[in-house]
């Protein structure tokens, strides 16, 4: 039988994260991210219905997110879902949470586009708006548009 774990979330920090570091050296950090659903009720009025959900980050993505994100901040990530157990005080206990495996950074300082990590590779994209392709207007001819590269922002993905 085959099956599938995967979980994509897009929502906003409950927390500042801190970042901690493992016997082995290796960067962990656990977030939690607010999602809304946004409802109709029967009487017509629309309510958000808000879930919290833990999320563990390891690697350089834990670093990335310590550095670059506050609370509040809004993200998007991908993952699966891990089912953890464990025993306090004699009580069993268990937890659904999510191991982030992909994470983008939604917005900027500049309230523009972000950038994404995953694993050693990043992608960039640009905090300032898409040009937009337009049809110059006819004045007898074509005129060129400047087609110049997006400005550089401070953050290195």
């Amino acid at each position: 039988m085959a099956s599938f774990n995967r979980v994509i979330l897009i929502g906003n920090l409950t927390r500042d994260p801190e970042l901690r570091y493992i016997q082995t050296g290796m960067a962990v950090t656990d977030i939690g991210l607010a999602v809304n659903e946004r409802r109709k009720t029967p009487s017509g009025e629309w309510v958000d219905d808000v879930n919290f959900i833990d999320i563990t980050l390891w690697g350089r993505t834990a670093e990335v997110v310590c550095e670059y994100c506050t609370k509040g901040k809004p993200l998007f990530v991908e993952g699966r879902l891990k089912y953890d157990t464990w025993e306090t005080d004699g009580q069993k206990r268990s937890k659904l949470k999510v191991i982030g495996e992909r994470v983008q950074l939604i917005g900027s300082k500049e309230g523009g586009g972000g950038g994404s990590y995953e694993g050693d590779s990043y992608n960039r994209s640009s905090s300032a708006p898409r040009q937009q392709h337009q049809q110059p207007q006819q004045s007898g001819g074509y005129e060129a548009y400047d087609q110049a590269p997006p400005p550089e922002d401070d953050v290195p993905f």
